[in-house]
């Protein structure tokens, strides 16, 4: 593995993790500002960073490291800029959930095509155990966006 690989995928996994812990914050209500910072750092960084590897067309990792920059922007406005006020919430939330669920879905593409067993098991991107474990990633993102959208609604500090 290359240092640039070894470095995207440490910011993706933190990415993540983190993600999962700032989702976890939206189903409780609760806000986690130094890992949401994280994670949004680590965010943006992970689709930056995949724009460093060789460029050979426009790819599924193009599209989505494209797309995730385009859901970061509105995303990080809202938290950053418009303090989650009015319909800036859900904003927030749906663009940070949007990125989570990215995220996973290419880890769950990069672990069915790097990791042996799971290789294996599915040898083709479109094989009935990717397929499923996308559509298991999409319902939970869904009901979690769901949930999150109706619980998140956190005071801001100082106001």
């Amino acid at each position: 593995m290359s240092g640039l690989t070894l470095i995207h995928v440490i910011i993706s996994l933190i990415a993540i993790v983190t993600g999962i812990a700032v989702a976890h914050g939206f189903l409780t209500g609760k806000r986690y500002e130094r890992t949401t910072l994280i994670y949004m750092v680590t965010t943006i960084l992970t689709s930056l960073t995949g724009f460093l590897f060789p460029f050979n067309g426009v790819t599924p990792g193009i599209v989505v490291g494209t797309l995730c920059v385009l859901i970061f922007i509105p995303t990080a406005l809202a938290l950053y800029k418009f303090r989650l006020t009015g319909i800036w919430r859900p904003v927030y939330v749906v663009g940070a959930l949007a990125l989570l669920f990215f995220n996973c879905l290419v880890l769950i593409v990069q672990s069915f095509q790097k990791i042996p067993p799971l290789h294996a098991l599915a040898p083709a991107d479109n094989a009935p155990p990717v397929l499923a474990s996308q559509l298991v990633l999409l319902a939970v993102i869904v009901i979690v966006g769901f949930l999150s959208v109706r619980r998140f609604r956190p005071q801001l500090q100082g106001a």
